[in-house]
């Protein structure tokens, strides 16, 4: 378990996770705020279902599935729906249901054979969708990760219900803290429609017909249930301002894992605590976590818009009116951090090696607005800005213009400025030579 961090990512004060790993990032940018064993490889159980949504909404979204399409339930899937063990909503045998409410099941009460219906809808079969989740994660810059199934459920599990499954019969999914979170910036960043399902308390499966069934999430953080408080009175307990997303898991590998997020005055965090201990510890160490971030940090501006470089303001021209042009930033440059933590930022200019040459020159004409580079921001310190997407980390840059036009000089200035380069050329030389003899 964490215990209190020797080395925070930022000054902010330390806090104190029980958790094997969590992370926090700022969603915008999916810069790390703070980690702890946010590289080690552990189990993500139904958090997985981030994947199968992030591939559900794309597939929605490129027109392969309609929210209208109906899936036809196998007697097998239909079985497995009626596990008392697992988390489901029942599915009849030769009934037909569709996407939009096989995607609500999976996202809100987190239902297992709703969504290995998903898979079946978009790949086929469940071990082509696996595939497709291992190549998508690749795809999204993921790098500790390896999925089995699309639930999130040990192989067992499945085993109970279906003659194959992808990988060892014992197997489950894995990530690392830092790979989750970037899947949930990916999900949110590409595909912001997600929150509206996962902010839901409460819902009805199959709404008027007689596989009406009341699903309750799973993410006791969201306010407004009323058939969970029936069993659960004290849950108004882990009920927190802004959270409107993203996804519970937990399976005996696991422990009690949560992806969290939450939106507060225009700023959103993302959190993810794994393997706590219970199924009301995930919430109790994801408030610590999020109180971090809302105490803590909010979004200044490192560096201003129109910002120039010290001994860089201006870049030096060939072949124009003017033998040099101004350039500064194009926007400013704004970063999420801590109270006081703004001057630990130098900005790095770096032009273009396309527009200038060997000298460090630009050749007229330069328009007014043009781009000759981008700017950068590092840390002073030892410590390097650390993202959970590379994505994230261009973000940080700006582009950096030309703050005003050079005109390309006419043919007779530049000749006569050949000409008096040649004289002044010659000149040197030979007043060198005339030194060398005395």
């Amino acid at each position: 378990m964490i215990g209190s961090i020797q080395n925070p990512v930022t000054a902010a004060e330390p806090i104190d996770i029980n958790a094997s790993a969590a992370i926090l990032v700022d969603a915008e940018t999916g810069k790390i705020l703070y980690e702890e064993n946010s590289k080690t490889v552990l189990g993500i159980a139904s958090m997985t279902k981030m994947m199968t949504e992030y591939i559900t909404l794309e597939a929605i979204k490129e027109g392969k599935v309609k929210w209208d399409q109906k899936y036809t339930v196998s007697p097998e899937l239909s079985k497995m729906s009626h596990d008392e063990e697992l988390s489901n909503v029942y599915l009849r045998v030769e009934e037909s249901y569709t996407v939009k409410d096989l995607y609500a099941a999976m996202a809100i009460e987190s239902a297992n054979a709703a969504t290995i219906a998903i898979a079946e809808v978009i790949a086929g079969t469940e071990a082509n969708f696996v595939k497709m989740m291992n190549e998508k994660a690749k795809e999204l810059g993921l790098e500790q990760y390896k999925f089995v199934n699309s639930t999130g459920l040990n192989n067992r599990e499945m085993l109970k219900h279906f003659p194959e499954v992808v990988g060892d019969p014992d197997e489950e999914n894995v990530m690392s803290a830092n790979d989750v979170a970037a899947l949930a910036y990916h999900l949110i960043k590409d595909f912001p429609e997600v929150l509206e399902t996962s902010s839901i308390p409460e819902a009805i499966f199959a709404k008027g017909t007689r596989d009406e069934f009341v699903m309750d999430n799973w993410n006791w953080s969201l306010d407004g249930y009323k058939d969970l408080a029936k069993d659960y009175p004290n849950y108004q307990q882990f009920v927190y301002e802004g959270m409107d997303g993203l996804k519970t898991g937990s399976t005996l590998f696991a422990g009690f894992n949560f992806t969290g997020t939450a939106e507060r005055n225009g700023q959103r965090f993302i959190s993810v605590v794994m393997n706590t201990s219970s199924q009301s510890q995930r919430f109790i160490e994801t408030r610590k976590i999020m109180d971090y971030a809302f105490n803590n940090f909010a979004k200044k501006e490192i560096v201003p818009k129109h910002f120039q470089v010290k001994d860089s303001k201006t870049v030096p021209v060939i072949k124009g009116k003017e033998k040099q042009v101004k350039i500064y930033t194009k926007e400013a440059v704004n970063l999420v951090v801590s109270s006081g933590e703004e001057g630990n930022y130098q900005p790095v200019l770096v032009l273009d090696k396309e527009k200038i040459n060997k000298n460090g020159e630009l050749t007229a004409p330069v328009k007014k607005g043009e781009k000759v580079g981008y700017l950068t921001i590092e840390a002073k310190n030892a410590d390097k800005l650390g993202f959970v997407s590379e994505e994230g980390q261009n973000k940080m840059r700006v582009d950096v213009i030309a703050a005003e036009d050079v005109e390309k000089s006419n043919w007779f200035v530049l000749m006569m400025r050949g000409i008096g380069h040649f004289f002044g050329d010659l000149w040197g030389g030979i007043s060198s030579t005339v030194k060398g003899w005395f």
